[in-house]
């Protein structure tokens, strides 16, 4: 636990450098302005599949009663919206994952770890199929579990799913450059409640307002501090086996 907190430490230092704030901007930027496009072209489809969402629950019906009819819409507004600031923070985190970890990776090793040797386990094709991996589990994750708010138990199931996609997208970003296919291996296994305790940590920022605008960042740069730390203390532990 000392370790994920200090990764998580010494991402808080970094994350206010002036390089890293454009990075922490333009993945929100981007989705924002990408689920904007979608929301406007496909309005109508977003707005029926709430309908008929609220209707299946039986609030549509409540709404079309309620008086004034501009409190309604705006009940209706507010639901557009809960459903938009998801996507935009999912999807930034995705561009974090495939677009701006290289750069925090840059940043982070040429700082405080220069003489790791890279070995290049990953790339980018990897990466973008352990994206497209994470989010589909991520996706089940959420349906399975639909059942569990009926009994109030789905109420740290968003905290789970958050844990599971950061521990799951970033780890092998991190790692990527300078570990080995079985580096990689080795220490997703036998790391693994360290990596689901800082995915852990680095979700629950997602759900404080503000702060959430850096947390695709924050998680990105906490994750290469963790894997890279934990890179160099597995070769110093064997520095007699070669880098295959």
């Amino acid at each position: 636990m000392t370790a994920v907190l200090d990764a998580l430490g010494r991402a808080l230092r970094d994350l206010f450098r002036f390089r890293v704030l454009w990075i922490v901007f333009w993945p929100i930027l981007v989705a924002s302005l990408l689920w904007l496009a979608v929301g406007v072209t496909f309005w109508s489809t977003f707005s029926g599949w709430i309908t008929q969402g609220l209707d299946a629950v039986g609030i549509q019906i409540w709404l079309e009663g309620v008086e004034p009819r501009w409190i309604a819409h705006a009940i209706q507004g507010m639901l557009h919206l809960l459903l938009f600031v998801p996507l935009v923070f999912l999807t930034a985190l995705l561009i974090t994952a495939l677009f701006a970890m290289p750069a925090l990776i840059r940043l982070v090793a040429e700082r405080d770890y220069p003489h790791l040797v890279r070995a290049s386990g990953g790339g980018f094709f990897g990466s973008l199929l352990n994206a497209l991996i994470a989010l589909l589990i991520f996706v089940v994750i959420w349906i399975v579990t639909l059942p569990m708010w009926l009994i109030g138990v789905g109420l740290i199931m968003p905290f789970v799913a958050a844990a599971y996609l950061n521990q799951r997208l970033f780890r092998y970003d991190a790692l990527a450059e300078h570990a080995s296919r079985e580096e990689m291996r080795s220490l997703f296994m036998s790391r693994r409640p360290a990596w689901w305790g800082l995915g852990l940590l680095t979700g629950l920022i997602q759900f404080i307002p503000l702060l959430n605008l850096f947390a695709a960042v924050l998680a990105g740069l906490a994750f290469i501090h963790y894997g890279l730390a934990r890179l160099d203390e597995t070769r110093k532990a064997q520095p007699a086996q070669p880098l295959q």
